[in-house]
């Protein structure tokens, strides 16, 4: 353990990547295989389910280092992180023996989920007396699932392919099956994640998802002609890989999570494809009848569900849009131009005549403020705005800043926006665990000339502000509190700042009946007074009518 807890320092202190990069290789030139394997799991994105709910890790610190209610709270609004808050304030532990990262995962934090509350906090006592202070904070960000350093998935895929010797491509597929599980690896994920030889069962991953750059400002002259590009409608869906392998078929997010089991039609649909398949796409809602796709908080019912039930099958249907055919009958096209490859997936569609799998729509064009007006219409269509692909462009992987010409472009509407109230705040995190920085905002449920028009909260922000912003709000919400409940401070209702968004839907679990997606602040509104911000019903307007 304090050989990953050297690395996770190294990682935080490190300026650059390539800094980044030799640490990581040094720590895996040295620690044991299963060690390694569950180190790069974790540093690439796997996650262990979360063994102890805060409140009860709280307690049990609280107990260890002796300390009441007021003075814990009082260290842990300054430092603004319950791990590190934990490992500020227990007393030194006594020497012991080290354990490496595997087994203090698998033998020691895992376990405490499948206790009683009382047994965890007496679990976490005694694991605190046992480890190291330089491995504290590290344990303790495992526990609470707060555990981030600074290194993409693509660093860890570039060290375990420098370290390995063998192709970038080979070890990001590797790595997607290794985060398919909630299990930390062990020895022999890591021979079969750095071995060369046969890939086997690997086939049945997805490659690696190739990304899009986000467009700012006009795309004339900077992209060259408009007959390069080919255009397709930005959805809000969930990115996803539908690959056949032996018959079989198998849905995975972008995320490299296995989701087969959330989207049963679109398996009974894929049944109908080749036998050895693989598709690039997006995951929405979108009924058979209907113009265009429900919005994303629908889709979004059924990505956190394990089972899907009868009735939500029929409100929320799913559909499959098909952007790209990376591989059929054994043949991988990545390296093919996009044109070959989507003349291939329409011929291969047409066969298909199922509305769960859909065909992107291709918006053909030579002329650059054609392509201007189909995005202006984009949002009519339940669409984000457009993509725009290189025809000539091979398929590649992730979002390389290597790529100079900017082969895949996102080129999405301008946010919608409304001016709203701040109304309470939370201490931000990391380097930014002094200041409040996260912050909760409201509009008038009618309109303010009324008596009895309040305040309802609708988003939470904390994107969009500069260091020097941050500053002056933090001054601001010190020199305005009201209320105190824990962290959170509430505010006299005077600033007022635009908040910009992508979408706005229906919303059951919120107290507005609304729910926007992506929240950011776009600008702090000094020539506005918090009786000029918008109403919720000015909210709703922005919601695009019904299909049907």
């Amino acid at each position: 353990m304090k050989r990953f807890a050297a690395l996770f320092h190294a990682l935080d202190a490190a300026n650059g990547s390539r800094h980044k990069q030799q640490a990581l290789l040094a720590y895996l030139a040295a620690a044991p295989a299963e060690d390694a394997a569950t180190a790069c799991w974790l540093l690439a994105g796997g996650r262990p389910l979360r063994p102890v709910a805060a409140p009860v890790m709280r307690a049990a610190a609280q107990t260890a280092a002796d300390l009441p209610d007021w003075l814990f709270d009082e260290c842990y609004e300054r430092v603004g992180d319950l791990a590190e808050t934990i490992a500020l304030l227990l007393p030194a532990p006594a020497p012991g023996d080290d354990l490496g990262l595997r087994r203090m995962l698998v033998g020691h934090i895992m376990p405490l989920r499948e206790l009683s509350r009382d047994d965890q906090a007496a679990g976490l006592r005694a694991l605190w007396r046992q480890i190291d202070g330089d491995s504290m904070l590290v344990v303790n960000k495992l526990i609470t699932g707060a555990f981030r350093v600074g290194l993409s998935r693509q660093g860890v895929v570039r060290a375990l392919a420098s370290h390995s010797a063998l192709a970038p491509e080979r070890i990001s597929q590797r790595l997607t099956g290794l985060l398919a599980s909630r299990q930390p690896p062990g020895a022999d994920d890591w021979y079969g994640l750095t071995a060369a030889g046969d890939d086997g069962d690997t086939d049945a991953l997805p490659c690696p998802f190739f990304l899009a750059h986000p467009l700012t400002g006009e795309p004339a002259p900077r992209l060259g002609p408009a007959g390069d590009w080919l255009a397709e409608w930005k959805w809000d869906g969930m990115r996803g890989q539908l690959v056949r392998r032996g018959g079989v078929s198998h849905l995975w997010s972008r995320g490299g999570e296995l989701v087969s089991d959330r989207f049963p039609e679109l398996l009974a649909m894929a049944a109908m494809l080749p036998p050895e398949l693989r598709i690039d796409g997006e995951i929405i809602v979108w009924p058979a009848d209907a113009e265009r796709p429900l919005p994303f908080n629908v889709l979004q019912r059924r990505i956190n569900l394990k089972q899907v039930g009868r009735k939500l099958l029929a409100e929320a249907p799913a559909c499959f849009v098909a952007y790209d055919l990376l591989g059929i009958d054994g043949e991988d096209l990545r390296r093919q131009p996009l044109a070959s490859r989507r003349q291939r997936l329409e011929a291969l569609l047409a066969t298909c005549e199922d509305p769960r799998l859909r065909l992107s729509e291709a918006i053909a064009s030579d002329d650059w403020n054609a392509l201007v007006e189909a995005r202006e219409a984009a949002r009519s269509r339940g669409a984000e705005g457009l993509m725009l692909k290189r025809r000539d462009s091979a398929y590649g992987e992730g979002r390389s800043r290597s790529q100079a010409r900017g082969d895949w472009w996102k080129w999405k509407l301008s946010p919608m926006s409304v001016d709203a109230v701040l109304v309470h705040a939370l201490r931000g995190h990391g380097r930014r665990a002094g200041l409040f920085t996260d912050y909760g905002f409201a509009l008038w449920d009618r309109p303010v000339s009324r008596p009895d028009a309040a305040l309802v909260g609708f988003a939470k922000a904390y994107s969009g502000l500069d260091d020097a912003e941050i500053r002056r709000i933090d001054s601001f919400i010190r020199r305005n509190t009201v209320e105190r409940f824990g962290p959170v401070r509430t505010v006299r209702p005077e600033l007022v700042m635009e908040i910009g968004f992508d979408a706005v839907a229906p919303s059951r679990r919120h107290k507005s009946g609304l729910a926007v997606r992506f929240p950011r602040i776009l600008r702090i509104r000094d020539d506005k007074r918090a009786d000029q911000a918008n109403t919720l019903a000015e909210l709703r307007a922005l919601m695009p009518a019904e299909p049907g």
